[in-house]
């Protein structure tokens, strides 16, 4: 490969991590901002989705849970420290450190709020252009209890 070709893949590659680390920004912000359908839209078509083991039959499923069980409660979400890599010219993977706070709205069948600390692994295709995510497995190592959220009046 000539010194030119090298920089030129090298800077792709700047740009596609660049562009997922934005993509995933926009996750955690469509998360606490309760934009569902933008976070849907951040997702393959038939990505994989696990979290603490379940898997998900798909994006839309595990948003509208998303959106059932935190209702209108401020969630915050941190994503920290991310590793990307680029495997082909379409193919990324990526892992993220996560904190995040998540009261749910109490509630008879609600589960328990937490502030909690974990690692998302992932991975990334670009479809016609745009970074998306493949498969998501989330794990967190450790969840504080947290009370829910109660709607003030």
């Amino acid at each position: 490969m000539s010194e030119l070709a090298e920089i030129v893949r090298r800077l792709d590659a700047l740009e596609a991590a660049e562009s997922i680390k934005r993509m995933k920004a926009r996750y955690w912000r469509f998360v606490d901002e309760k934009k569902y359908d933008d976070l849907v839209a951040l997702f393959a078509p038939g990505a994989k989705i696990v979290i603490h083991g379940t898997e998900w039959p798909s994006a839309r499923e595990l948003v509208d849970a998303t959106r059932e069980y935190t209702g209108g409660a401020p969630t915050v979400h941190h994503g920290h420290m991310p590793e990307i890599e680029i495997l082909g010219e379409d193919v990324a993977s990526g892992v993220w450190m996560l904190e995040d706070l998540v009261p749910f709205k109490a509630g008879e069948n609600a589960p328990p709020g937490h502030r909690g600390y974990g690692m998302y692994r992932e991975t990334y295709r670009r479809i016609e252009g745009i970074w998306l995510i493949d498969s998501l497995e989330l794990t967190r190592f450790r969840m504080d209890p947290m009370d829910n959220w109660v709607r003030e009046a």
